[in-house]
């Protein structure tokens, strides 16, 4: 009997020609929850995607000469792929370009437009084209996107608009009286105070300077905004608003969105406004984790710091990746990918703890008792503490994992297998085999090795799939009743008399060096020339000499820097210029730390028209470089206050 449904989803993903591996971060998280509610019962709904409108596709599409759905079918086909070879279980995949889910857009649209919440206007303002955002000037970092650094420009259309400030106090609720709501914690207070207190504008929700889009249905010559058409694919996927019975009476609210931090906001200020205008509930919790790190920042193509999901899963089995990623990190926070620190926890703990565990239980039961499982005898004195960890873990495995805790959970069922292989230590079966007078008790610790190993097998499935079945082939079960999730609160109900038989190694065991060696070569001959992966970014609109002329450049030395108190990604600088001081409130704190920041000399834009950022004064304005997601601020050795021209 079912216990119940749940609804996981992931972002729809913008259909990009190379995945790296963060972005299967996670897609491989919600696989790993869909398949344990599947485990333990649920009738369960996983959706994924892409996001397939907007601008930045149909400029890229025009480059190679294709329509933007031709293009997109190529693109879409090898993401599908990826979760194939990744293994993904998901049980639907939207496209926003399916004819489905525009029409079920339109409707959306309508019932708003027609509710008074979409009204029309004109958009003047900055948008970013690769981040498919709107931003106001406050909101840019030294000028910038504050997502992806990229330059913005300004753009000017009639447009219409969602009521988003309209619903700024009843968001602001929400968050304050359901914080379990949107996790981490840290995440809460950054939509408040970043986003919802200082105000909120109501949201462009139509383009009319392109056409690849869903068209808007009360006129023609406009597109529907993607993060209104991308963020509706998680009820029109079940159907509505054409269908209010059925997947969507069954699974909504989703018990889960699981998103990367950078787009937190757009799912819970944005997409629970639409919802609240649509008089739907909003999802039971939205989880917005970390990224995955490389040394020189995060992933990204446009700096050409990928890795390769394929490649790792060609080498070290899909198996091996799944756990890595779940294990390594705290699901939450961002983390750091090196080759070695892969290489070292499969290892450790594939290798050495898990593939050792289950190669010497089969090799002694084959050794000592021709294959054959003995029934337990005479009790040794490390039973009953092998038993407790064992049948204790899976419960600590289901709190851990309601609360989306992969890491913790895999460490529930490890130490189970290490508590396993300590009781080899303890008992040492070689010595008791060579007694007679030993043969019951040898009996009962090979019984109990088998034992356990079956609850760890049973308790690793949802993140260990192949791994899983591998061990039941050795043991010689058969996915049913003794590999359901239940039977791992109980120790004993391994059928006595059964014959196993030794496999391959689970997981072999790496000459780290040498991997690291072919990995490194690998890499090298991978790479493309610096120019092909550096992403080409257009030049601004010229301006005349007179323009420059009115910009005011002096030189400036860093005298103060300090965190701001209310925005995490900006810092306070107190510069001399000349005979003067000034403060600058700038967004470099992902790049700088305050240390690094004294004594260096910088440019100031001096004749900037002072503003508020957060709530603190900024004087100006310092000038910084960037080559795709790396930051350095321009400096000069010269004299404090020295014009520059």
């Amino acid at each position: 009997m079912s216990k119940g449904t749940y609804y996981v989803t992931t972002p729809i993903y913008y259909p990009s020609s190379k995945l790296h591996i963060g972005h299967t971060y996670t897609t491989v998280a919600a696989d790993a929850i869909a398949r344990y509610k599947r485990v333990t019962g649920y009738d369960v709904m996983f959706l994924t995607g892409t996001d397939e409108h907007g601008q930045k596709i149909q400029n890229v599409a025009k480059e190679q000469g294709l329509h933007p759905k031709v293009f997109l079918d190529g693109v879409v086909a090898d993401i599908k792929k990826l979760w194939e070879t990744m293994e993904i279980s998901y049980d639907d995949f939207i496209r926003t370009t399916d004819e489905d889910h525009k029409r079920r857009v339109q409707m959306i649209f309508k019932t708003l437009y027609e509710k008074g919440d979409i009204y029309k206007g004109a958009y003047e303002g900055l948008y970013c084209t690769p981040c498919e955002s709107f931003w106001t000037d406050s909101q840019l970092k030294d000028g910038n996107c504050p997502d992806c650094g990229r330059p913005v420009q300004v753009t000017k259309e009639e447009a219409y608009f969602f009521k988003l400030s309209k619903y700024q106090d009843q968001l602001l609720e929400l968050l304050e009286n359901n914080p379990d709501i949107l996790e981490p914690k840290s995440r809460v207070n950054e939509m408040i105070n970043n986003f919802i207190k200082p105000g909120l504008d109501d949201l462009c929700v139509s383009r009319s300077t392109f056409d690849w889009g869903i068209p808007v249905p009360i006129e023609e010559g406009h597109v529907i905004y993607v993060w209104l058409d991308a963020l509706s694919n998680y009820i029109t996927a079940l159907g509505y608003p054409e269908v209010k019975d059925g997947k969507f009476a069954n699974y909504w609210p989703a018990d889960v969105h699981l998103v990367g931090k950078e787009i937190v906001r757009f799912h819970t200020i944005i997409w629970f406004a639409i919802l609240m205008a649509l008089d739907i509930p909003v999802p039971k919790k939205v989880f917005g984790h970390g990224w995955i790190l490389l040394e020189g920042g995060k992933m990204s193509k446009s700096v050409g710091n990928i890795v390769d999901p394929v490649v790792l899963i060609e080498r070290y089995g899909v198996d091996a990746l799944k756990y890595f990623l779940l294990r390594e990190y705290t699901f939450g926070q961002d983390g750091l990918f090196t080759n070695e620190v892969l290489l070292n926890r499969i290892n450790a703990d594939l290798a050495n703890d898990l593939g050792n565990l289950v190669s010497r239980t089969v090799s002694m039961v084959e050794k000592y008792r021709d294959a054959v499982v003995p029934a337990s005898g005479e009790a040794t004195a490390f039973d009953e503490d092998l038993i407790r960890v064992a049948t204790s873990a899976s419960e600590l495995v289901d709190k851990r994992l309601d609360n989306l805790d992969f890491s913790g959970a895999l460490e529930e069922i490890w130490k189970v297998i290490r508590r396993t292989n300590k009781y080899i230590d303890e008992t040492m079966p070689w010595v008791l085999a060579k007694d007679v007078a030993d043969a019951s008790k040898l009996d009962t610790v090979l019984y109990h090795l088998v034992e356990g190993i079956r609850i760890i097998s049973v308790l690793i499935q949802p993140f260990l799939f192949h791994t899983s079945r591998k061990i039941w082939q050795q043991i010689k079960i058969e996915e049913g009743a003794l590999t359901a999730w239940d039977t791992s609160f109980t120790f004993g109900v391994y059928p006595v008399g059964t014959k196993v038989e030794k496999g391959e190694a689970l997981f072999p065991r790496i000459d780290i060096k040498a991997e690291l060696e072919a990995l490194e070569a690998l890499s090298q001959a991978g790479k493309a020339p610096a120019e092909a992966v550096k992403e080409v970014i257009p030049y601004k609109p010229e301006i005349t000499i007179d323009d420059f002329a009115k910009v005011d450049l002096r030189t400036a030395k860093v005298i103060a820097a300090g965190a701001h108190p209310s925005a995490d990604k900006l810092l306070i600088l107190t510069l001399q210029v000349g005979d003067e001081q000034r403060q600058v409130v700038s967004g470099i704190a992902k790049h700088y730390t305050p240390e690094q920041l004294v004594g260096l000399d910088v440019i100031l834009v001096a004749n900037l028209k002072p503003v508020k950022l957060r709530g603190e004064l900024s004087q100006g304005m310092i000038l910084a470089a960037t080559s795709g997601e790396v930051l350095t601020l321009v400096t000069a050795d010269i004299a404090s206050g020295s014009v520059v021209s």
